[in-house]
């Protein structure tokens, strides 16, 4: 099932547009069409005890790993491998997005909102990083909660 597919089945409204490919935040500021939404990055991060989470956060807004390893109270985060990102969400780099979950079948990645999104439409990849999707930040969280991955607003 595509994520757009899976969005239907849940009822879940959004835009998307398609465009060229994009790896940064920088290149999706230049290369994406404008649609409504808060354009976020997502960080796939392991705990020295290879805990998997996935950080998505607005797109300007800096992330120091050793503050939120503490704040979460788990051993020091570190960027995932392209390998592991690719084993676990079944998305290369570039294409990370809260949206692969529905690829970690062992639901071994729990999932970091940001609070700044709370109640915004925000700008994620549907598992590609030549679409992008305008979604609501609870339409997010109600298909999530469908993966059954624990969720955690930080």
């Amino acid at each position: 099932m595509t994520v757009e597919e899976k969005l239907k089945a849940l009822n879940i409204n959004y835009n998307i547009v398609q465009h060229e490919a994009v790896y940064t935040v920088e290149e999706a500021k230049e290369k994406v069409p404008k649609i409504d939404g808060v354009g976020c990055k997502n960080l796939f991060l392991k705990t020295q005890k290879k805990e998997c989470f996935l950080y998505t956060l607005p797109e300007d807004k800096q992330v120091n790993l050793k503050d939120l390893s503490e704040k979460l109270h788990v051993t020091r985060f570190h960027f995932a491998s392209s390998q592991s990102l690719e084993e676990t969400l079944g998305v290369i780099p570039g294409s990370v997005t809260p949206l692969a979950i529905m690829n970690d079948k062992n639901n071994k990645v729990i999932v970091l909102l940001d609070k700044e999104l709370k109640d915004k439409k925000i700008l994620v990849h549907p598992n590609r990083n030549t679409t992008t999707i305008s979604i609501n930040y609870q339409d997010l969280i109600k298909f999530i909660e469908s993966e059954h991955h624990k969720i955690i607003e930080i």
